[in-house]
């Protein structure tokens, strides 16, 4: 893939992220921040101009498409584009409107889409109806979502266990398995918190997820962004999982972020629900560091665990059976 090609699906992506014009000043940032961190694994593609591009309107899709001549390059920016639009819930009119713009300017029929957005539907429909759930209390089988227990031993493992499933899904070539991530962090603080004799919803999970400076759009713009500079996309065309590992090393950052996010919440439920926004976004920076360390530790299982994954466990564990 070029660096034309690479810097159009980028425009794409982020033209989704900010098709519903809903967006607060918090994940504006939070993208923008991405969009420098990702800078550096950019070689000649400036990230941080695109995002300017996109944010100040000086671009759109049909400019974007330009350089996207092969119908391969073509239905992977398509893909992407749903799943930012997919990340955090329903989409919006607004979103169903870009993504049908897109899909004409991209030449895109519905029979070239409609098993990709049959996928991707099945797994927002499924993770909106995930939570509140019953977990049990026993070690998970294959094809299950990590349990809860409620010892601190309990905890630890399992937020050890949802940090190594979502590094895993990072690491797959489909380009919507990385949606199956947020839900499962979503299901991860509810089990932390119901081991702790609290009761939560979506909502409000979600609610404190973001508290703790994880963006639903953007932590998905930072996994697909380092998938695709890492040339793990360049893969998923023929979805095959060959030459993972060696692209892999630099991108199973799900996992460092699920386990700070995992040990937050046990500490914020753990002492009452008493940390403020600012105390939440500190813990949650100060555990990320050790967490990245940890991930390199664990790369072995993390791509051991990605080789063993199909879309139906996938819905599984984000459907907790």
């Amino acid at each position: 893939m070029t660096l034309d090609q690479q810097k159009s699906i980028l425009t794409i992506a982020l033209l989704a992220a900010f098709a519903d014009g809903n967006k607060d000043d918090a994940e504006r940032e939070e993208i923008r921040r991405i969009a420098q961190s990702l800078a550096g694994d950019a070689g000649l593609v400036d990230l941080p101009r695109i995002y300017q591009d996109v944010l100040l309107q000086r671009t759109g899709v049909q400019t974007a498409a330009e350089a996207l001549s092969e119908p391969m390059h073509r239905q992977l920016a398509y893909e992407m584009a749903v799943c930012v639009c997919d990340v955090d819930g329903r989409q919006t009119a607004a979103e169903r409107d870009f993504l049908a713009t897109l899909k004409t300017v991209l030449q895109l029929d519905g029979q070239q889409t409609a098993a990709f957005d049959q996928e991707a539907d099945a797994l927002v429909e499924v993770a909106e109806n995930a939570i509140p759930a019953a977990l049990p209390a026993t070690t998970a089988a294959a094809g299950a979502a990590p349990t809860m227990g409620t010892s601190d031993a309990d905890l630890d493992k399992s937020i050890l266990n949802y940090a190594l499933l979502n590094g895993a899904l990072e690491l797959l070539p489909q380009s919507w398995a990385s949606m199956a991530i947020i839900p499962l962090q979503v299901k991860m603080v509810y089990g932390i918190g119901k081991a702790h004799g609290v009761e939560l919803d979506q909502g409000h999970i979600k609610e404190f997820i973001a508290a703790a400076g994880v963006g639903l759009t953007s932590q998905y713009l930072e996994q697909f962004g380092r998938k695709l500079l890492g040339g793990l996309l360049g893969k998923a065309v023929g979805r095959t999982i060959g030459g993972m590992g060696s692209a892999a090393t630099g991108m199973a950052f799900s996992f460092a972020t699920t386990y700070a996010l995992g040990q937050v919440a046990r500490r914020y439920y753990a002492g009452g629900r008493v940390m403020s926004t600012a105390m939440l976004r500190d813990s949650f920076q100060n555990l990320l560091g050790p967490a990245k360390q940890l991930q390199t530790q664990y790369l072995p299982q993390i791509q051991q665990k990605a080789a063993t994954l199909d879309a139906g466990q996938i819905l599984a564990m984000v459907r907790g059976a």
